[in-house]
């Protein structure tokens, strides 16, 4: 897969040797990323480095991972703090911190953009022994989770990390309370789950309760997923919601042959349902944190939902 970026700087040295052609390429990529909603964002420093191997249709990636270059040199500290130029605070403002009642209890989260925005909503739950600050954290995980916030923010979009407790389904059903009423506070807007490790335990709890037409897409970061909760999601959740998934092949918690297993399971039983596969060569259990091409996914997203409508 070529990134955007890496065709528009394709398409200058192409009008700068041959005129027409490469004019034409030019104008075709301004045009591509003019209809997707995320704009770039400093997809020089974040987009999958090459060669990544596409298969499926694109449907699968397998992307090349490096310590040496996607830890020890994008980072200042290794694993605690990432160069300077991958960050960027200014357009996304400070989270707010809030807590919801919901049956099971009081559930602390935090926000990130205006309450009253109008574009997508991405919830992000950690994994075990973490909590929604985690997801708040600028400089660790290469930066990656400024780059989320501030694409999110410039698409007038809302970030939000949860307190996912012991990730059990008493944490999952108070997650869902408020799911339900982000959804009915933005109907028109795109809801997004997103968890990470143990935190899928979250994701597919919900995916298979009562509140799973609340959540119109599901990422899956270095998590576990098996046939048997894809089945019952479909029970749960009428639409075919669409599944992105990435997972590192070294990863010692949840076993990549599992994953990759579980991916081909459900393109095996519907060839044309929404799910992609990012694997990283040579990752273990966190690099997907770090590497997964935000814009590149968000965009995926919204070619497989598009616009929400009110429920």
């Amino acid at each position: 897969m070529v990134t955007m970026n890496n065709e528009c700087e394709w398409g200058f040295m192409m009008r700068t040797a041959s005129g027409f052609l490469g004019a034409v390429v030019a104008l075709a990529c301004i045009a591509t990323a003019s209809a997707e909603p995320f704009a770039p964002f400093k997809d020089g420093l974040f987009s999958y480095p090459e060669p990544v191997a596409s298969l499926d249709g694109g449907q699968r990636l397998d992307v090349p991972y490096s310590e040496a270059r996607d830890i020890d040199d994008r980072d200042d500290i290794p694993e605690r703090r990432v160069k300077r130029r991958y960050v960027d605070l200014k357009a996304i403002g400070r989270p707010e911190d809030r807590e919801i009642a919901t049956p099971g209890g009081p559930l602390r989260y935090a926000t990130v953009g205006s309450i009253s925005r109008t574009g997508p909503i991405l919830v992000f739950v950690h994994g075990r022994n973490g909590d929604r600050r985690l997801g708040l954290n600028d400089w660790s995980f290469g930066g990656n989770f400024n780059r989320l916030k501030n694409l999110l923010v410039r698409n007038d979009g809302i970030y939000v990390t949860v307190d996912g407790g012991r990730l059990g389904d008493a944490d999952a059903a108070r997650i869902g309370t408020l799911l339900q009423q982000l959804k009915r506070e933005h109907a028109s807007s795109r809801l997004i789950l997103a968890c990470a490790s143990m935190g899928g335990q979250i994701c597919w709890s919900i995916a298979s309760g009562s509140d799973a037409p609340a959540v119109d897409a599901m990422m899956l970061l270095g998590s576990d997923s098996s046939s048997d909760r894809f089945a019952a999601m479909r029970r749960a959740h009428k639409a075919r919601m669409p599944l992105f998934l990435a997972h590192g092949t070294r990863d010692k918690v949840y076993a990549f042959d599992r994953q990759v297993a579980f991916y081909s399971s459900v393109r095996k039983g519907d060839p044309t349902y929404p799910i992609r596969f990012v694997g990283f060569e040579d990752g273990n259990h966190g690099t997907p944190i770090r590497m997964i091409d935000w814009r590149d996914a968000l965009n995926w997203i919204d070619t497989k939902v598009g616009p929400s409508s009110p429920r």
